[in-house]
């Protein structure tokens, strides 16, 4: 097996593993088949499954035509999978109320296995209209919610400190832990980094990274250029605070190996709508308007597409220094394709691209 990641672009003298594949969906269905939809989208982790796939990614959105409740949908997802990791990318957690949510990851880790990889943002103000809103602002109400949370998972005491109203609750002072506890989960939480500043700060937190397919914060550099430098910024802080070498970092990426002449147009038109449309891009039908705009804030910038010839592809993957730094590529699944769209193309990359990458499917 090839390992890409030179030990000076980890930030470490241990080698970095090779190369992990994933892949993220939003788990996306048209307005009134949201059954059907789930269904699918444990199909797409089976099918993962079986091609080898080490990772499957699945991102969480309110009000809309994706998945919202991802803790539920990995839980029976791992009861049809084995081996595959079930991750969130991303839970913004400005709306997470966090022992509740400690007490079902808790759960949902230990009905898979072992399995589950939590990431987190800390969310914007977005739906505060829904959700309520609080005096702290969002990155700071998001960042105090993932600390409890934190907590919470590792087993730490959580104290009783409000006097009991009615009957059975603890005194004040009562030691309490959350159940069910699942040991190693919290070595399993990531941050979704968009930026430099999250991603050492996430570091600092013994956090893992995974990176996007939006950044922001860049000047007078490319995407790749930028995401180099991120994973790389993260690596030394990591080293720097815990004196110990670096989780493996995940990165979300665009690669579509086309193998017909109808796949090479059809990824070719996907590319001209992200560059035309931003992240409007590729919606199922029914879905809502995305709040970015076709044409993203000054500082902010959105990954590239690599499609094409499948020699072409792998090319390109290898000489994106953002890709080439991490040691997982996930796949990011358009969200407008279908399952059978979904299964062809987690096929052809693993069958053409992944293996030029230095890439050995699971079990």
């Amino acid at each position: 097996m090839t390992t890409l990641v030179s030990a000076e672009t980890a930030g470490s003298d241990a080698p970095r593993p090779g190369k992990r594949l994933g892949f993220n969906t939003r788990v996306s269905f048209p307005t009134g088949e949201a059954g059907r939809g789930l269904r699918e989208g444990i199909e797409l982790f089976s099918a993962a499954e079986a091609l080898g796939y080490q990772s499957g990614w699945a991102y969480q959105r309110h009000f809309d035509n994706y998945l919202s409740s991802p803790l539920p949908f990995f839980a029976a997802a791992g009861q049809h999978t084995t081996r595959i990791t079930l991750g969130s990318a991303v839970i913004p957690m400005r709306y997470q109320e966090p022992i509740l949510l400690a007490e079902a990851a808790g759960t949902a880790d230990l009905l898979t296995d072992g399995r589950l990889q939590l990431a987190f943002s800390s969310g914007t103000d977005s739906w505060d209209a829904v959700f309520g809103g609080v005096d702290t602002d969002a990155r700071a109400e998001g960042q105090r919610r993932l600390a409890r949370f934190l907590s919470a998972v590792a087993g730490e005491t959580v104290h009783v400190v409000a006097e009991r109203n009615g009957i059975g609750g603890p005194p004040v002072g009562t030691e309490l832990k959350v159940t069910p506890h699942s040991p190693g989960l919290r070595s399993r939480i990531w941050y979704g980094s968009g930026h430099i500043a999250s991603a050492v700060a996430a570091a600092r937190q013994g956090l893992r990274l995974i990176t996007g397919t939006i950044l922001h914060g860049v000047t007078g550099e490319t995407f790749p250029e930028y995401q180099a430098r991120l994973i790389a910024e993260y690596r030394a802080a990591w080293t720097a605070a815990h004196g110990t070498t670096p989780p493996p970092v995940a990165v979300a990426a665009s690669i579509l190996p086309a193998t017909t002449p109808a796949l090479r147009e059809s990824y070719a038109a996907y590319d001209l709508q992200r560059r035309t449309q931003g992240p409007a891009a590729s919606r199922p039908p029914g879905a809502l308007e995305p709040t970015l705009s076709a044409e993203l804030p000054s500082g902010f910038l959105m990954s590239p597409v690599h499609h094409g010839e499948p020699d072409d592809v792998a090319a390109a993957v290898l000489a994106d220094p953002g890709l080439s730094a991490a040691d997982e590529l996930v796949l990011f699944l358009p969200p407008a394709f279908g399952l059978a769209d979904n299964i062809r193309l987690l096929t052809d990359l693993a069958a053409t691209v992944a293996p030029a990458l230095g890439w050995t499917p699971a079990g």
